[in-house]
C-alpha cells in the first residue's frame, strides 16, 4: 500500500466569478457612456433664472473665451462663419442655431454672431446656464 502523496500538482484558476466580474463592468461602461456629454467644448455659461426647452432642428455655435468658433463641434474660422451658417441651415427648413457664447466675452461679441444670424435670417437662440437656488 502506497501512503505518499503525489508531486504532480496541475495549477488551476476559478474563474466561475470572473463572469460576474465582466457583467458588472460592462454594466458600467455602458451607464457611463450614456451620461457623457456630446459637446465637449469647455464654457462658462451666462446664468438665466428662467429656461426653456427647443425641439426642433438645432445647430450649436459654440464661442470660446479666446474666440474660436465651433460648428456643431467641429471649429471653423471666424472669417468662414456667414458661409458655414449657411451651408449648415441650407438643409434644413425652420432652423435654429443655438449659441453658446463664453461668458467671459464681451456683449460685443455676441452681437457681432448675432448679426451675422440676422444677415442670413435665422433664429438664434442664446444657451444659459440655470442659477441654482
Amino acid at each position: 500500500m502506497n501512503l505518499r502523496k503525489s508531486k504532480n500538482y496541475t495549477p488551476e484558476v476559478y474563474t466561475g466569478s470572473l463572469n460576474d466580474i465582466m457583467f458588472f463592468l460592462l454594466l458600467f461602461f455602458l451607464i457611463v457612456s450614456t451620461l457623457v456629454n456630446p459637446s465637449v467644448i469647455k464654457l462658462l455659461l451666462p446664468k438665466s433664472s428662467t429656461s426653456q426647452t427647443i425641439n426642433k432642428q438645432q445647430i450649436s455655435l459654440s464661442v470660446t473665451s479666446d474666440k474660436k468658433y465651433y460648428l456643431n463641434n467641429s471649429e471653423i474660422p471666424p472669417q468662414n462663419l456667414e458661409n458655414e451658417l449657411m451651408k449648415a441651415t441650407s438643409k434644413i427648413t425652420d432652423a435654429t442655431i443655438i449659441l453658446r457664447v463664453d461668458n467671459s466675452l464681451t456683449i460685443q461679441d455676441l452681437v457681432d454672431v448675432l448679426q451675422v444670424g440676422n444677415k442670413i435670417k435665422v433664429k438664434m437662440v442664446l444657451a444659459t446656464k440655470p442659477i441654482k437656488q
